[in-house]
């Protein structure tokens, strides 16, 4: 289930402040980082992003 676009607008990623991008239709909701060097992988468990560094999945 996509996430609002209003609040995808105002989400940013916790590390770099890069725009996210939505990927919560996929199989394993995530929103993933759209910086340069960042692109981190948060997870959304029950509807809601977990924003932590430390929960989020590095990029291979």
């Amino acid at each position: 289930m996509p996430l609002e676009a209003g609040l995808l607008e105002i989400l940013a990623c916790p590390a770099c402040h890069a725009p996210l991008n939505d990927r919560t239709a996929a199989e394993t909701p995530e929103l993933v980082c759209t910086g340069d060097g960042c692109g981190l992988a948060y997870p959304v468990r029950d509807g809601i992003p977990v924003l932590l560094v430390d929960e989020a999945r590095r990029p291979r």
